[in-house]
């Protein structure tokens, strides 16, 4: 178990969207031929609106310029999938919004399962080495359809006058103790608790594989409902009702609780010995993108240790590769990540039984 402190990251992109090491020193940018004309366009990158944008714009953009000599049309985008869409009708008329793109994992399955990503050249992508597998995302014939641009943990949180001692599984979620006190997201497709409770009482996620396994899991699930103060969607409410003290335990976004109890709230964001849960969004480059060459340039350089270890620092999230590939300390390290390995979201369930999950959560869960 490990216990760290919170970064408003998570509120600022929430309120803009609602809104609309050594080895890393080593690291050298692998670029394919990128011929004069395309030079003279700048490429295209979308992120998410907002935080991300502005730090993007500020931190990572003039130093890929200064490195490669590719100039960047910074894009802002939504974390639904209405850029998804946007991306997909484009395509049909030969267009791309943007040509490499920051996206969610549900929406990046998605548009796999559409064939709407161009598929990379592995070898102009040499830094992508340094992800571990479940960051490198590949069609069916193995050709690669995106990969790990950054990621963020969900964890259990505690106000600290409440809970003097931290909790060390997700477990506490379940404890009679706790009646009236939790406060949990309100989606199946944001809050993973499927999977939570999956790595807490059935072992993992291999469960969820079936109809019949995820309603077990449901069941479970439902027996803490009589702990639920809250199911959330304002993500700066439940952290206001942390802080006081009226609702003292949840899950929340590490960096956020880690950000405030820097600042001096009583608040803690801990690792459960199961795991944080360990979201994530990867980069794509659209079909219709005439900027392939270039967008691989910029995928391999956001791969380097250095561009994550500064991510890390800026704009507060986790890496995406090994820690011992970064410069990080300990201190910042614990910012943003554990070394206790993560619960990882079964993003495919909720592209393949997106509409059946949501009926059974409504009718099990949260009705």
């Amino acid at each position: 178990m490990q216990e760290l402190k919170q970064l408003t990251r998570r509120k600022l992109l929430a309120a803009s969207v609602a809104a609309a090491g050594a080895a890393a020193g080593a690291a050298a940018v692998s670029a394919p031929f990128v011929s004069r004309a395309a030079a003279s366009e700048p490429l295209r990158v979308g992120t998410f609106g907002g935080y991300f944008q502005d730090s993007f714009d500020k931190y990572i953009y003039p130093d890929f310029t200064k490195d490669t000599g590719i100039r960047v049309e910074s894009v802002g985008e939504s974390t639904s999938e209405d850029w998804l869409v946007r991306l997909e009708t484009a395509a049909r008329a030969g267009e791309a919004p943007a040509d490499v793109s920051m996206l969610a994992q549900v929406p990046r399955l998605k548009g796999q399962n559409r064939k709407l990503w161009a598929p990379l050249d592995e070898a102009a992508i040499p830094n992508a080495k340094n992800l571990p597998d479940h960051f490198v995302h590949r069609y069916g014939d193995g050709a690669i359809s995106g990969i790990g641009a950054v990621s963020w943990y969900i964890t259990l949180v505690t106000n600290t006058h409440t809970y003097p001692q931290a909790p060390e599984s997700w477990k506490a979620l379940w404890d009679p103790a706790n009646k009236g006190r939790i406060g949990l997201l309100a989606l199946v497709s944001n809050s993973f608790l499927l999977e939570i409770t999956a790595a807490a009482w059935f072992g993992g996620s291999t469960i969820l594989d079936t109809e019949e396994g995820i309603v077990q899991v449901m069941g479970k699930l439902a027996e803490l409902k009589p702990n639920v103060r809250r199911w959330y969607r304002d993500e700066g409410q439940f952290q206001r009702a942390l802080e006081t003290g009226e609702i003292p335990m949840g899950q929340h976004y590490h960096d956020v609780t880690w950000l405030a109890a820097a600042a001096g709230k009583p608040v803690r964001s801990t690792f459960p010995v199961e795991g944080g849960v360990l979201d994530s969004g990867s980069w794509s480059v659209s079909r219709a993108s005439k900027r392939v060459d270039e967008a691989q340039v910029f995928i391999d350089y956001m791969c380097r240790p250095s561009i994550q270890s500064k991510l890390s620092r800026q704009v507060g999230t986790a890496p995406t590769l090994q820690r011992e590939l970064t410069d990080l300390t300990d201190e910042e390290f614990g910012a943003v990540a554990s070394d206790i390995p993560p619960i990882l979201p079964r993003y495919d369930i909720y592209d393949a039984r997106g509409d059946w999950l949501n009926r059974k959560w409504s009718a099990l869960i949260t009705g």
